[in-house]
């Protein structure tokens, strides 16, 4: 992974290490998290700089923790770059790691225990930089290998990197990305910089050359930019709340190595919308379908999704499916919505959330244990309410009304 923690591009001594305060869960709920790149991102870079700016380490850790694949172990420290001391993450590799196909990573996903949203976002990102690896090789998107980015560091680097994202609940902009001149060895051969993946995972995001013979932006780092950003700026109008600085491995001839991480609270109205809804009318659909269709909605991560009864021409009887999801996200809901009915086109619009943090907590029954959320916040007394599918199946295995699951894990909880 290159220098070992402790090396430093100046001779300063420092006498004093300031740990920064964690950030709570949904800390950027109705703010901006602005990556600033001037030297690029990777995946590690990305996840450097928001453990940086106040997510916490655990969050990394325990999501990558859940995750069925062994042999590696994760490495946070410090590097500092022109006198920033900014955080370091790598992942090292104990043991060998087989190639991966996307129909293979996207397997582990959906059969992971990672939460819902985390699970859609990782899947999400995953599916940039598959399509994009597909369109360049010409080939089956499920038959994609991952070489270099389907090693085990990339699997870590786009799960950490949504699990960190989703903590945060901010909405995602980007600087414009620099772009490394020459080239670089690829398991296909010499590949010319920016690599071809990377191109296809940017468009519709500003770029510019860096006049650097240097690969910038890796592959893993460009889908987590597409997965997860709204939009390139070159700096948002806000106010900035906490900053943090994410260090990369290289050298660079020109620049320090360092990516900025700024969660900021926007201050123009347009900014300020951090959801959208998406509708269709459907009148041609039945119960089942509907049905089916909010349960997929749910599984991909929406927020929420739920239908109401109308009336459209004719007097024919119909219902309206919705669904709220992350702002960021409302492409590919709208492109699962259409997939997933007989609508012909859907419309959206953006709204703003205000909402509860939330946390998960584990809590010992004795019918077993039952994960608890916890809803806190400025907003008066917490909520306590026990996951009711878990509640649901402890009272079918010990013959009792789920009531009593349910008052047991409350009174557990304390």
């Amino acid at each position: 992974m290159g220098h070992e923690d402790g090396e430093h591009e100046h001779g300063h001594a420092h006498h004093q290490v300031t740990t920064r305060a964690d950030l709570p869960a949904g800390a950027g709920v109705g703010k901006l998290l602005f990556l600033d790149a001037p030297s690029g991102l990777a995946g590690d870079m990305i996840i450097a700089s928001l453990v940086d700016l106040g997510v916490p380490q655990r969050v990394i850790e325990e999501t990558v923790g859940t995750l069925p694949i062994k042999g590696f172990h994760l490495h946070f420290g410090t590097r500092t770059r022109s006198g920033v001391v900014a955080t370091h993450f790598g992942v090292h590799v104990d043991d060998t790691q087989p190639e991966r196909t996307f129909a293979q990573v996207r397997s582990m996903l959906e059969q992971s225990t990672l939460s819902a949203a985390v699970r859609a976002r990782s899947l999400y990102v995953f599916k940039k930089l598959a399509e994009s690896e597909s369109k360049v090789h010409r080939m089956s998107i499920d038959d994609v290998h991952f070489h270099e980015v389907g090693a085990i560091d990339a699997i870590v680097d786009v799960v950490g990197a949504s699990a960190a994202i989703e903590w945060l609940g901010a909405e995602v902009r980007v600087s414009p990305l620099p772009m490394g001149r020459g080239f670089v060895k690829a398991r296909h051969g010499v590949l010319p910089l920016p690599p071809p993946a990377v191109v296809e995972c940017l468009k519709g995001f500003d770029t510019y050359d860096a006049n650097l013979e240097f690969e910038l932006v890796t592959p893993t780092g460009a889908a987590i930019v597409a997965g997860c950003a709204k939009k390139s700026e070159r700096w948002p109008s806000m106010s900035p709340i906490a900053v943090g600085w994410g260090a990369g491995t290289a050298e660079l001839a020109d620049r320090p190595n360092l990516l900025r991480a700024v969660l900021g609270r926007p201050i123009h109205d347009e900014s300020t919308d951090t959801h959208a809804v998406i509708e269709a009318n459907l009148d041609d659909v039945t119960g089942e379908i509907a049905a089916m269709a909010i349960e997929s909605l749910m599984e991909q991560g929406a927020l929420d999704a739920w239908c109401t009864p109308i009336t459209m021409k004719k007097g024919r009887p119909a219902v309206t499916l919705s669904v709220l999801v992350p702002i960021a996200r409302a492409d590919h809901f709208a492109f699962l919505m259409l997939r997933e009915t007989t609508s012909l086109g859907v419309r959206r619009y953006s709204v703003s959330r205000v909402e509860r943090p939330r946390r998960m907590v584990d809590v010992s029954t004795k019918y077993g244990v039952v994960p608890v959320k916890v809803s806190e916040g400025p907003f008066g007394s917490p909520q306590i309410k026990p996951e009711m599918d878990v509640c649901a199946k402890l009272a079918k295995e010990h013959d009792v009304p789920v009531r009593e699951i349910i008052r047991a894990a409350i009174v557990a909880y304390g």
